[in-house]
């Protein structure tokens, strides 16, 4: 086995030697040619070496921390004298040098080498870390360190950290803000010509800083309100924030969004509060039978409630509530409850509920019939809301109107499906004092019985109407049955004829029968409506640009147009001061001289009436 593993190296070195021999070269004489070269290169380097400098002390760094490389060191130095001399040529470095010029000793080399020695090494290299001197290799995404080197990665995540902390959040386009925010206020009716009032910024800047507030102050109940429809709206409304809101010698309290509270805060408002008669509590999913019991232990005596959401309390509670407080209630308004709140609740809250005016259930889903007859025994009655969810008999919501109806003031029925002419004929007969009627969402009343409503009605002219979605459901005929479904073209006519002059808000979106015929009567430009402030005329389609025109004549009072799905209104000019919603590219409002309406001409517009 040894003779073969030494047999190779024997057959591969004749050759070899052969080579060498037959060419006069010989082992000895390369030996000599390698010293004869390193010590001319040693002697050529002792001669040219530059002042001791940065180069010197980087070949020695380099020299304790890596091996040497093959590469000759005279070459290297050769390439560094070039680096050099291009810095030399280079923007930086005549302005680092006009700056050092300024300076007592300044050496231009030593400004070029100390540019040279900073220089950004190629991906792959070694470098030393500029903040913890750590050897590490450079690659494309090595930072820069504040004196210009470079960092390792450690020390580059701690800078981009650190930038992000200092760095200060970027503000939004003011002009895309802007724009949000009137869409924003158009939403909600408002618009606004020319500045804020002082009251209104102070308000707002208070909002927008609350983190920072720790009290209101004094401030007026309407300012209160205020200030939590704001902070409610950003959905802030928290412990610490409610906290602000409670004094003493407050008599209500309104709060629109209680999403964030807990029973222990409910808690607190009786404590602090301990006289409030007005609670508005909306989104209350926290409130609970414990708060209920603290009421009732301290005898706190509200007498306007109204909860929103309020699920987690019980039928027990609600009873109990109602026999031993319910006798102080004025006002009660309830809404989305569907777990709590059944008919046997509302029997105990007419029995202990004598002196109650005001009476709202919305969306409260266990009521039916039995509560619509249990509610006609409330004598005293001045305003109603009513909006189930399980479907009643025209029988007991007849009833219920003709024995609360002569003393009623405000009347709202919402989506009763089975409700018919008859219930709009005892409306007709029975109430003789209403100024608000909402009676919407119906598909089984004629528009003869809405006619017959506003035909020679006792009852004085209404400020507030809501005949919304009343209407045939059948979309396979657009144009409804003969005998229209709904407020149609006539009853719309005797709505206006009996209400017009004292009308100030509303509402007939979705009334899809009343014609362009009926429209261009009522709105023709000569017949006022002082009071009208604020119309719903969305998903009418039979609309067009001079109807509104004429709208805006008749109207001169005007602040607010709702007008989605109306796709014949195009270019409408707005008058200054009127929230156009809906209408898609609406001309500016633009102050107008003469008899001049909406980009049309008022002769022109009688002609086309």
């Amino acid at each position: 086995m040894c003779r073969d593993d030494v047999q190779p190296q024997i057959v591969f070195a004749a050759p070899l030697t052969d080579f060498l021999a037959s060419n006069n070269i010989s082992a000895v004489q390369i030996r000599d040619e390698y010293e004869r070269r390193r010590q001319t290169a040693q002697q050529h380097e002792a001669q040219t070496a530059p002042p001791a400098g940065p180069v010197e002390e980087e070949e020695e760094e380099e020299e304790e921390g890596r091996v040497e490389t093959v590469e000759p060191k005279t070459r290297r130095k050769r390439k560094a004298e070039a680096a050099v001399a291009k810095i030399k040529q280079s923007k930086a470095y005549q302005k680092r040098k006009t700056q050092n010029d300024d300076e007592p000793g300044g050496d231009d080399d030593e400004i070029a080498w100390d540019m040279y020695a900073k220089s950004k090494p190629l991906p792959g290299q070694l470098e030393n870390c500029e903040l913890c001197e750590k050897r590490f290799t450079v690659t494309a995404y090595s930072k820069t360190g504040p004196d210009g080197g470079l960092l390792c990665a450690k020390c580059s995540k701690a800078q981009e950290a650190e930038r992000k902390k200092d760095a200060k959040p970027k503000k939004q386009a003011a002009s895309r803000d802007k724009r949000r925010k009137t869409q924003s206020n158009l939403l909600d009716g408002i618009v606004r010509n020319g500045s804020k009032t002082l009251q209104e910024l102070c308000v707002e800047k208070v909002a927008d800083n609350i983190n920072d507030v720790e009290e209101f102050g004094d401030l007026p109940q309407a300012l209160l309100d205020r200030l939590s429809q704001i902070l409610s709206k950003r959905r802030v409304i928290t412990s610490r924030t409610l906290d602000m809101f409670l004094r003493s010698d407050l008599d209500s309290i309104s709060i629109y969004d209680c999403g964030k509270l807990e029973v222990s805060d409910y808690i607190k408002i009786f404590s602090i509060i301990p006289k409030v008669e007005g609670l508005n509590l909306r989104n209350a999913g926290q409130f609970k039978d414990e708060v209920l019991d603290y009421m009732l232990e301290r005898d706190v005596p509200i007498q306007q409630l109204q909860l929103e959401a309020a699920n987690l309390v019980t039928d027990a509670k609600w009873r109990e509530y109602f026999a031993k407080a319910g006798h102080r209630l004025k006002s009660l308004k309830l809404s989305w409850l569907d777990y709590s709140m059944d008919d046997e609740s509302i029997s105990h809250l007419v029995k202990g509920c004598p002196k109650l005016k005001r009476l709202k259930l919305k969306k409260c889903f266990r009521l039916g019939d039995a509560s619509l007859e249990a509610l006609s025994q409330l004598k005293h009655l001045e305003y109603l809301s009513l909006r189930f969810t399980t479907p009643t008999t025209m029988e007991s919501l007849k009833n219920l109107i003709h024995s609360v109806g002569k003393s009623l003031r405000t009347l709202s029925l919402e989506k009763f499906d089975n409700a018919d002419d008859e219930l709009l004929a005892e409306i007709h007969s029975t109430c003789a004092s209403l100024s608000k009627l909402r009676f919407c969402e119906n598909d089984y009343c004629t528009d003869r019985a809405f006619c017959a409503l506003f035909t020679e009605w006792q009852n004085p002219p209404l400020s507030h109407v809501d005949f919304s979605s009343n209407r045939d459901i059948d979309y396979t005929r657009p144009d409804g049955p003969e005998d229209p479904i709904g407020l149609a073209s006539e009853g719309f006519k005797a709505l206006m004829t009996h209400s017009g002059s004292k009308l100030e808000r509303l509402d007939i979106s979705s009334c899809r029968h009343i014609t362009q015929e009926a429209f261009a009567e009522v709105f023709n430009g000569v017949k006022q409506y002082p009071s009208l402030r604020e119309i719903n005329i969305s998903f009418l389609t039979k609309i067009d640009t001079v109807i509104v025109a004429g709208m805006f004549r008749s109207c001169p009072a005007m602040a607010k147009v709702t007008g989605f799905g109306c796709f014949d209104v195009v270019d409408i000019m707005v008058p200054p001061g009127v929230a156009l919603i809906g209408i898609p590219n609406p001309l500016e409002s633009i102050v107008q001289q003469g008899e001049f309406m909406g980009g049309i001409e008022m002769s022109d517009l009688k002609v086309m009436l």
